[in-house]
């Protein structure tokens, strides 16, 4: 019943802002009828049902080419929709200032051109002329002989025109110049809509411009693959011979229906481009079944490391059969450590089991990884969730490795996660324990990250006795 109000309340939330971004970029810059409006309103009914397929596809046990064709429009389209949507709001600050420059600029206008006017029929007043005629109409029959311009000597003088002449195009247009500079109104009340679509189509424009660019530079991000960090992390109780041990921490990979092989490959070659002792895989591996992705993991057999290579599980593992993908990453290579702990040259090296596998009966035992060791050892402790860094310091956790967060993946997503998370992304210290959090190395939902880089982290321990 709860999970039913919730996806009420989130279908009804998605379908208000979709209706709000297309009122803005569709409905109030195309005519009605138009083409422009018929597809913009096509694709605002179309993106959506894309969406919700891509995010469901997985779930309900869709093909796995299926979830292929959906998921590229239908996650880009949610990171295009949050940005437009951002963009637009801003938009609203800018709408009523742009209105009120044009405003003013056309008013000026305005008095500029009615004070031009009026000094022409002062002047024309003072003189007992008329104007020149090329001067404020075009081209007609000549002047009479009232005109201020001298007669040629060589022509006769003009006969008075009969009455059923044409009129003097000077004396048709002069009500609505000269003589009545001030009644000239009808074109008040056209450039209201006509401001109102102008603004209108700039302030969308830009909000579309924004969006789109900010949606695909990061797509760039995620696709051109993690960067690489490094942080030197003391800890009291490490030995001098484990001096500069290099760690090389990889979470949240994510491979799935967009990033397959090729992203595998990227982040294996970077890892081992960093030479490090010992390979911490800290969760969330994969988005799927091993029987649809199995293959896309298998670069992960080509990760060098003296020390080998060790992995625990994320929640997104116990979405897609936890203990068939720890059986697949053991025959890649990887060593899990479920519960488990292992005795490295000069400090403990332990994992456990995400929170998401409480469900499974399958949930963290720190008792079972930590309760019977030597505190007097530095102790390591793979987690992929920060959250459980009070039960790391509860066991006496020199150094707890996590992901999950991808440090908030799209801005300003970071501050929802620093409401979830302990430490979002970095190095933190919990009493005796320090906490270092990955940004992850891939993207969950949609392939964009902005203002939270994809990384892997080159955590060297420092001994204080070197």
């Amino acid at each position: 019943m709860i999970f039913a109000l919730v996806a009420l309340v989130v279908l009804a939330l998605l379908a208000a802002v979709h209706r709000y971004v297309w009122r803005r970029l569709v409905g109030d810059t195309t005519a009605p009828g138009s083409t422009l409006r018929r597809v913009g309103t096509v694709a605002a009914f179309v993106l959506p049902l894309l969406s919700v397929g891509a995010m469901t596809s997985g779930r309900i046990g869709a093909p796995f080419w299926l979830q292929q064709v959906l998921a590229w429009p239908g996650f880009l389209w949610l990171a295009a929709l949050m940005y437009l949507t951002l963009a637009l709001l801003v938009g609203e600050f800018v709408r009523p200032v742009l209105r009120r420059v044009l405003a003013r600029r056309d008013a000026a206008a305005a008095d500029r051109t009615t004070a031009v006017l009026s000094s022409e029929a002062v002047a024309t007043a003072t003189s007992g002329t008329r104007p020149r005629t090329e001067e404020l109409v075009p081209a007609g029959p000549a002047p009479s002989t009232t005109s201020a311009d001298p007669i040629p000597e060589t022509t006769q003088p003009a006969e008075p025109e009969p009455e059923s002449s044409a009129p003097d195009p000077v004396a048709a247009t002069a009500p609505a110049t000269a003589d009545a500079p001030a009644t000239d109104a009808p074109a008040t009340p056209l450039a209201r809509p006509s401001r109102r679509l102008f603004v209108s189509r700039v302030v969308g424009g830009a909000a579309a411009a924004a969006g789109l660019a900010t949606v695909g530079y990061g797509t760039a991000n995620v696709l051109s693959g993690p960067t690489v960090k490094r942080v030197t992390v003391p800890l009291a109780k490490l030995p001098r011979a484990a001096h500069g041990f290099r760690i090389a921490v990889v979470s949240d990979i994510h491979i799935g229906p967009i990033l397959g092989r090729a992203h595998t490959r990227r982040i294996v070659d970077t890892i081992n481009s960093t030479s490090p002792d010992l390979v911490a895989v800290v969760g969330d591996l994969v988005d799927g079944s091993v029987a649809d992705l199995g293959s896309a993991a298998e670069p992960l057999a080509g990760l060098r490391a003296p020390q080998g290579s060790f992995f625990v599980t994320g929640n997104h593992e116990y979405f897609s059969g936890a203990e068939q993908w720890v059986n697949h990453v053991r025959e890649l290579g990887l060593i899990p450590l479920e519960n488990a702990r292992v005795e490295m040259g000069g400090f403990d090296l332990a994992g456990v089991n995400d929170i998401a596998g409480e469900t499974e009966g399958q949930g963290p035992d720190f008792a079972r990884a930590l309760g019977d060791r030597d505190r007097s050892r530095a102790a390591v402790l793979l987690a992929h969730q920060p959250v459980v860094i009070h039960d790391a310091v509860e066991h006496g956790v020199d150094l707890q490795l996590s992901g999950h967060t991808h440090g908030g993946q799209l801005w300003p997503g970071n501050y929802l996660a620093e409401l979830a998370n302990p430490t979002v992304a970095g190095l933190e210290r919990y009493g005796d324990t320090q906490l270092f959090v990955s940004r992850g190395a891939g993207a969950w939902g949609p392939p964009v990250r902005v203002g939270a880089p994809a990384d892997i982290t080159v955590v060297e321990l420092a001994s204080r006795q070197a």
